[in-house]
């Protein structure tokens, strides 16, 4: 671990017990500080393939369902429609996917994993895995579990009461 990783480390420990009682129960603040913590060990884990939470959600998703339109894209991994188009533009340019007009609407895009999607892809896996176990690695097999499902709830609330996935408000 470097200097810097361990000052910074000591430095958010330190102010970790004078947050504001109201950011140490804010689901939202809590959630995104969560997440930033995700990112950066995805990122970590990552670095070698060059690929970010959200180009492993699209790779994993058109793996299991190759042919998708960029619009099922939207729908099945909830990223927002002009996010998803550049990421789809980015790794096309890595050529991690192709895309081909579809046969039932010759304005959509069908998008398939090319061979070195599929390596990355393959490569990829294990090393999310790890990161999935390291976020939830202080947690018990059972508070893992409620972890997964609250958070499941939470995203199937939130999406129903927006009506559109791939909408921002």
């Amino acid at each position: 671990m470097t200097a810097y990783r361990q000052m910074k480390q000591k430095t958010l420990h330190d102010i970790q017990g004078t947050e504001p009682a109201s950011l140490v129960r804010s689901p939202i603040h809590l959630l995104h500080r969560a997440g930033q913590c995700a990112a950066d060990i995805f990122a970590a884990e990552m670095a070698d393939l060059d690929l970010t939470p959200r180009q492993f959600a699209v790779l994993l998703t058109v793996a299991q369902r190759e042919g998708l339109s960029q619009t099922d894209l939207v729908e099945l991994t909830g990223i927002d429609r002009s996010t998803l188009a550049d990421i789809v533009r980015r790794m096309l340019k890595k050529g991690l996917l192709q895309r081909r007009r579809t046969r039932e609407d010759a304005r959509a895009y069908a998008v398939r994993l090319t061979d070195e999607g599929l390596r990355v892809l393959s490569a990829a896996r294990p090393k999310v895995e790890a990161v999935d176990a390291r976020i939830v690695a202080t947690l018990s097999s059972e508070q893992r579990t409620t972890l997964v499902e609250d958070l499941r709830t939470i995203v199937a609330s939130l999406q129903a009461r927006a009506g559109d996935p791939g909408r921002r408000e």
